[in-house]
């Protein structure tokens, strides 16, 4: 498995699955969450609500993954999942490991070949991107250790600033 860190808009990324650092309730939000509704076009919020209709009631669990279409987007499909919030007191790290632990299986699933991550528990959530990108690699090296036959090629790192690019790259082993 290829993994990448860069800077960029993830909405525009050429992946299998990209995935959506939403809230529980799927039904859009703003930064990551907002930008994936508004590129995928109102089927997303569509599928969404099917999803709270159905399987998720009471929205979609801290730490767990689910799957809808990627309608207008490049990619096939949106991985939606719930970072732990620590301005609400949500401080478990296993919760923001599991995050992209969940997405990663999820997408392996799938099939898809490559994934995009943001920088889930980042900004809204009160992560420090350095704890996000520690936990994403543990989550990625676990993932790794479990699934050594995954078809997943490529896992991509697409942060919104250089900075949060910079943090990344440094718990990455300096990827380029």
């Amino acid at each position: 498995m290829r993994i990448t860190v860069l800077q960029g808009d993830i909405t525009q990324r050429r992946v299998d699955a990209v995935v959506n650092a939403a809230n529980s309730s799927l039904l859009g939000g703003g930064g990551v969450d907002g930008a994936l509704h508004r590129a995928a076009g109102p089927e997303l919020l569509a599928a969404c609500r099917q999803l709270r209709a159905t399987d998720l009631p009471h929205g979609l669990q801290t730490g767990a993954a689910v799957a809808t279409a990627g309608f207008r987007l490049p990619a096939c499909w949106v991985i939606h999942t719930v970072g732990p919030n620590r301005h609400a007191g949500q401080t478990n790290r296993a919760l923001l490991v599991s995050c992209f632990s969940e997405s990663l299986r999820l997408a392996d699933s799938l099939g898809a070949r490559g994934l995009a991550f943001p920088a889930v528990g980042a900004g809204a959530y009160g992560w420090a991107a350095d704890a996000v990108a520690q936990a994403a690699l543990d989550a990625v090296a676990g993932f790794q250790a479990l699934h050594p036959a995954s078809d997943l090629e490529v896992v991509e790192f697409v942060l919104h600033t250089s900075g949060v690019e910079e943090v990344f790259r440094d718990v990455f082993g300096q990827l380029r």
